[in-house]
């Protein structure tokens, strides 16, 4: 079932019991009102007539229209009946209750039988004076009531069906347009957006909202589209090399060295590719939310020192410095492999970095409860264009795809992955006196 009918449906079910029960209370406070202002005209005329009784001792036979009165001895004979109900017999026992309202249906009252209401009141004497007015007026004019309420009550209804209707209708339109454009868009235009209705309420921050996802969306997809481009170009590489390295062995004879020497760049080429691919694995893993993590308890300066140590060798061709700050008794519980990994991709790019006769600072303290990693060089720093965008896959300072010292762009990516996984930050900056800085902070 449609909202639009769902909503009308219930509006109007809600609506015919508000009616409903209006129109019930409102007939029953009219006839309790009608009936509690003829009681008091009772009351009034059964007092004024006792008092004309008790002075002069004779009934008054002339009453207001459409009302009568009577007086019964004490042993149920009639002494005496207005004009209207002349002739009638006792309306009531002479043994009644009084004082005491009675209803009796029909009474003649000037030859016609009507329903009416009556006021019994023993006099001194015992005898009962007998006051009553007829009561179809009243009952005319509640069934005239109950009349217009059948009549009126439905057409209320309906007009409120109609106008809800009209109203839902006129509600979800921007809803129906939003749905309409959402189906249209599609991988061939993702740059198309929802209609945002000039309203200011909900349903125009509903779109905005939408609108806010599909910009994420495109941003998503574009970056995985970047991603992917990349991704095939730096695979491409090494394929390339390795495979014309392969034809150029096998195109004619070779001498042993040779052989050795093609067979050495094919397994540089297979090793590059094996790192490649489990770097995009790590990011793939990150991306997903199920980069694997297990924390240990960790000395951080046994892990500073190892990873340091692996690289002392290119340090040392390269003859830049490396200085290591980490206090002995700091630990950590981390992953210590991913950890080592990061500080490798910190160390890697900070060596590329670096001219000759530079200097690489690693150090790593305790900061409020977070284990603070901090990597320093000396190099030329990043571009300021490089650093809003320092941590995304294939990002690089320069904006060539090779380079002296080559790298496919993902080791900031990774070392972002790794402290995310951790439930910490990354940060890349300038320094005042040049060089650059990268600091990660893991809650440890």
């Amino acid at each position: 079932m449609r909202l639009r009918t769902r909503v009308t449906l219930v509006a109007a079910a809600l609506m015919a019991v508000v009616l409903a029960a209006t129109g019930v209370f409102v007939y029953l406070r009219l006839q309790s009102e009608l009936r509690q202002s003829m009681d008091v005209t009772l009351r009034s005329r059964a007092d004024a007539e006792s008092l004309v009784i008790r002075r002069t001792g004779s009934f008054s036979p002339k009453q207001p229209d459409d009302a009568f009165a009577q007086l019964i001895a004490a042993d149920g004979s009639v002494i005496a009946s207005s004009s209207a109900i002349e002739g009638s017999s006792a309306l009531v026992s002479a043994q009644i209750q009084t004082p005491a309202f009675v209803e009796r249906d029909p009474v003649r009252i000037e030859g016609e039988e009507v329903p009416a209401r009556m006021l019994a009141t023993q006099l001194a004497d015992g005898s009962v004076l007998v006051v009553g007015a007829s009561l179809d007026d009243q009952r005319q004019t509640l069934a005239v009531l109950a009349a217009s309420l059948a009549i009126g009550g439905p057409l209320a209804l309906f007009l409120v069906v109609v106008l809800t209707w009209l109203l839902v209708g006129w509600t979800l339109g921007p809803v129906e347009s939003m749905r309409a454009e959402a189906a249209a868009i599609s991988a061939s235009e993702p740059g198309r957006r929802l209609p945002v209705p000039n309203t200011e309420d909900e349903l125009a921050r509903l779109a905005e909202t939408l609108n806010a996802m599909l910009d994420r969306l495109e941003e998503a997809i574009e970056r995985e589209r970047r991603f992917v481009d990349d991704a095939s170009h730096e695979l491409r590489t090494p394929l390339s090399n390795l495979k014309a390295g392969l034809e150029l062995a096998l195109r004619r004879s070779r001498t042993a060295d040779e052989l050795e020497a093609e067979v050495r760049s094919a397994a540089e080429e297979t090793d590059r590719l094996s790192r490649l691919a489990e770097d995009l694995l790590v990011l793939a893993r990150a991306d997903r939310g199920r980069l694997p993590i297990r924390r240990e308890p960790v000395d951080m300066a046994s892990l500073v020192g190892g990873t340091v140590e692996s690289f002392a060798a290119r340090a040392a061709e390269r003859r830049v410095g490396i200085d290591v700050h980490v206090p002995e008794e700091l630990r950590a519980d981390v992953d210590e492999l991913r950890v080592r990994q990061a500080l490798g991709n910190l160390l890697d790019n900070g060596l590329r970095a670096v001219p000759s006769g530079g200097r690489v600072s690693v150090a790593a303290e305790r900061d409020n409860g977070s284990l603070r990693l901090e990597v320093r060089d000396s190099g030329p720093g990043f571009p300021p264009e490089f650093l809003p965008v320092a941590f995304e896959a294939f990002s690089r300072p320069d904006a060539g795809r090779s380079r002296p010292y080559g790298g496919a762009g993902l080791g900031l990516a990774i070392v972002a992955a790794v402290a995310q996984a951790h439930g910490g930050t990354v940060r890349a900056e300038n320094l005042p006196d040049g060089g650059a800085v990268v600091v990660v902070s893991i809650p440890a």
